[in-house]
Formats: structure tokens, sequence, C-alpha cells
């Protein structure tokens, strides 16, 4: 009896942690190699991640990207997919880690992929006026052979340089200043610099030093360790200075990250798998306080439980909002159905909205994807303003009855009430399953203008 007892209240303290636990810092989603950045004129922090898909056994099936952004690094919005793989033409597979800088007014993305005809990893560019994008793929940075793992640092002086690596080898040069070439003669190989390296490199800054850290295999064994090295100038030489994340229990196989300071102090985003109870594949993003010694070594980190939280903000479980802007279907796997974009209505979030749901059964369908089977909240933002109109609402190909509708009809309308400005129509609580999850919004009476679709957590 006593064992019993004992075996139940250790399985409700592990169960506890869990629901309590701010690490995981993205429980909902499987994604891995986050890139943090604070951009001017932003409070939020914003997170640049590659996704991976539930169910697999391998990272060849990583097709997309994500951005999240946070004020407090508790409340989370997800954005969905801002790239996916079949809208980079010269490209056929491995969409790996990615990074993104602010240049000229616009926001650009620095990912990896393989090209079509070469089986080379190519480091892409895509651009977007938007922080939360989508992106829109411009080409691959000439000048960078088997550029995979890329990381972009902007020196205060405004110079860009290029990190990369895999395999056991580590690369950095100069960019132009458009980014779109590495410039002749500066291209240096950090290899023999960095213990154990083998791919992800990250530069920062900090009290006038360089900090390059870096995944490495301490004796060439899996999993990988978090390692740092330290120079007076971004393309070196480089002093290794050791691990500062090692291994951990449920860690992944592979690690990945990045350094930044946030409203004062510094984190160390990186990935581990405690969503998916040890499985490498299917990864989940994580962060940690880092802090340094006086003489700028960085303290040796544990990965917390209790996880992070910024601007007065206590540790807490991470909630996390799927945001998705009816205007980015279309390069966010969904679709635009006779619909199209529109701007003059004013006060809509993102770059428009969706109107042009005069035909029966027009629609606008929108992806979300969850790691695991959840619920959530759905909730519509939209305008209707000819009277109340019946429309439809599916989630994953059933359709949302409306809280009036009879017992067994068969058309199952959603009523949208009329509203000169934006409203949001609560939908109420639908079943997410794992992997990909299709929203469709679709005209029975028409006189609809859509501007976003939420999934907000449900309180357990």
């Amino acid at each position: 009896m006593n064992r019993i007892l004992l075996f139940l209240i250790l399985l409700g303290s592990m169960f506890s942690s869990r629901l309590t636990a701010g690490n995981p810092l993205i429980p909902t989603v499987y994604s891995a190699d986050p890139s943090a950045h604070v951009w001017p004129g932003d409070e939020r922090i914003w997170v640049y991640a590659s996704h991976d898909q539930p169910g697999t056994n391998t990272h060849d099936t990583m097709l997309s990207y994500h951005a999240f952004s946070s004020s407090d690094l508790v409340n989370w919005t997800d954005y969905g997919v801002i790239l996916h793989l079949k809208d980079v033409k010269w490209a056929i597979s491995h969409m790996w880690a990615i990074d993104c800088v602010q240049l000229d007014g616009k926001y650009v993305l620095v990912y990896c992929a393989i090209e079509k005809g070469t089986g080379i990893f190519r480091t892409g560019l895509a651009t977007s006026t938007r922080p939360e994008g989508p992106f829109t793929d411009t080409g691959f940075i000439q000048g960078v052979e088997q550029g995979q793992d890329p990381s972009l640092f902007v020196d205060a002086d405004g110079t860009p340089y290029l990190f990369w690596g895999s395999g056991g080898r580590c690369h950095g040069a100069q960019l132009t200043a458009d980014l779109r070439a590495a410039v002749p003669q500066t291209h240096v190989e950090l290899t023999a610099q960095l213990p154990d390296v083998f791919e992800g490199p990250w530069v920062h800054r900090y009290q006038g030093k360089y900090y390059l850290s870096y995944p490495g295999l301490p004796n060439r064994r899996w999993p990988e360790n978090m390692y740092y090295a330290t120079a007076d100038k971004p393309l070196g030489p480089y002093v290794a200075q050791g691990k500062f994340i090692p291994e951990f229990a449920g860690r992944a196989g592979t690690n990945h990250g990045s350094i930044v300071n946030y409203k004062g102090a510094w984190y160390a985003f990186h990935h581990s798998a405690w969503v998916s109870d040890g499985k490498s594949e299917v990864r989940n993003l994580m962060c940690d306080v880092l802090t340094y010694e006086d003489d700028g070594r960085i303290h040796s980190i544990v990965p917390s439980r209790e996880g992070v939280a910024a601007g007065g903000a206590k540790p807490a479980p991470s909630r996390v909002t799927v945001q998705l802007e009816a205007e980015n279907g279309p390069a966010a796997c969904g679709e635009l159905g006779t619909t199209f974009v529109a701007t003059e209505r004013p006060g809509y979030s993102g770059a428009g909205y969706v109107t042009g749901f005069n035909q029966r059964y027009a629609y606008v369908s929108l992806m979300a994807q969850s790691a695991q089977a959840r619920q959530a909240r759905l909730v519509v933002r939209y305008a209707a303003s000819a009277g109340d109109k019946l429309n439809k609402i599916m989630v994953n190909n059933r359709l949302i009855p409306g809280p009036n509708t009879p017992p067994g009809d068969y058309q199952k309308c959603f009523p949208f009430p009329a509203t000169e400005t934006w409203r949001e129509l609560d939908v109420g609580i639908v079943q997410l399953r794992e992997g990909d999850n299709y929203i469709r919004i679709y005209a029975f009476e028409g006189g609809i203008d859509i501007d976003t679709v939420r999934l907000e957590p449900v309180d357990p």
C-alpha cells in the first residue's frame, strides 16, 4: 500500500510540474532552431523557428517556418506558417535553421534549403514588410557553398556578417550591403578554433566582445551540447570558452539556438524534446536566463521547468494564441476561393482583409499546425454591415453549427450579427488534431469581410 501511495504522489508531482512549467516555451507546435530578435521601435521579442512535422522520424520532412512574438515571454502569439517550401522555386527539400534581420525598412528571413538539381544546401533570402510575414523568397546568397544553418550578425557599424556550418565545420564571411553575396576574400573557416563544433553558429556582442555559440559533439558523439567562444572581431580569431548548455534530461539529439538581451536581461533560446517525451525528430522551443561572470564567461545553464518572464510578469505556463491573418491564407497553406484581399475598410490588422463573399460558397481557408491533438477557442474578427448574415465555418471538414442551429439541420449555418466596425465572433471550443488543421469560412448569405482567425488557449 505504501509503494502504491508513493507512486501516486510521484505521478501527481510529475503531472503538476508539467501543468505549471514555463518550459517548454512553445508547447503547442513542434519547432526548433529559434532565432530571437528585438526590433527597433517594437517592445515585443520575436522568435523565428523551423517546424517539425508530428509523427515523423526524420528531419527530411521540415518544410516551413513559424514566427512567434511576446511582450513578457509568457503570453505568445504564433503567426502560423510564414514561408513554405512550395513557394521557394529553387529549393526541393530540407528547410532547416533560419535567422531574420531588419534592412531598409523590410524584414529579411535568412534560411537554408537544398537546391534543385545540385543537392547543395543554399542560404536563401525572403522579405516582408511586416515582422510576422508572410515572406516572399528572393533567391539565395551568392558565394556561399553548403550554406546550412545560417545566422546573420549586423555589427554596430552596420556591417553584415553571415555565419553557417554543418557536418563538423563552421564558416563566416562579410556580406554585401544588400545581403545578396559574400564579399570576396572575407570568407574564413573557423572550424579549428571551435572545439567539437558541428553546426548552427550564432554571434552576439557583450561588453565589446563577440561571442560565437554553437552546437557541438563532445568526443564526436551525440547528443549535441551548446558551446561558445569569444573574439575581438566578428570573424575572429576565436578563443574557445567551453560549454554553456551541457547535456540535460529530455534533450533532443540536436540543439541549436540564439542569445539575446530583452528588457535588460539576457536569455538563451534553444530546443529540446520535452513535449514529445524524448522523440528527437519532433522538438520544442525552450528559453532560459543567461548570466555572465564578471570576466565575461557564461554561467552553465540547466534548463528550468519554471521557465522565464519579462516586463514584470512572473514565470508561468506559456499561453500560445495562434493568429492567422485572412489575407495571408495562400502563403500559409490556405486558399482564397473567388474571394480577394482588400484594404478599403479601416481598422483591419495585418496587411488587409478578405472580402468578396457575394457568391454562395466563396471562401477563405487557413491552416494552423498543432503538435498534438488539443482543444482551442476559435474567434473570428469580421465585419458585416448589411444586416445579420448566416454563413458557414468548417474545421477539418466538420461544420460548426451556430448556437441556435436546430438538431439535424443539414446546412449548419453560423450567424454573423451585423456590425459597421470590426467585431469578434466567439465560435466556441473546437477540436484540433495533431498536425495540419484547416479552417474554412464560406458564404451562404455572404455580406461579410474576414480580418483574422484566432485559436486561443483553453485553460485546463
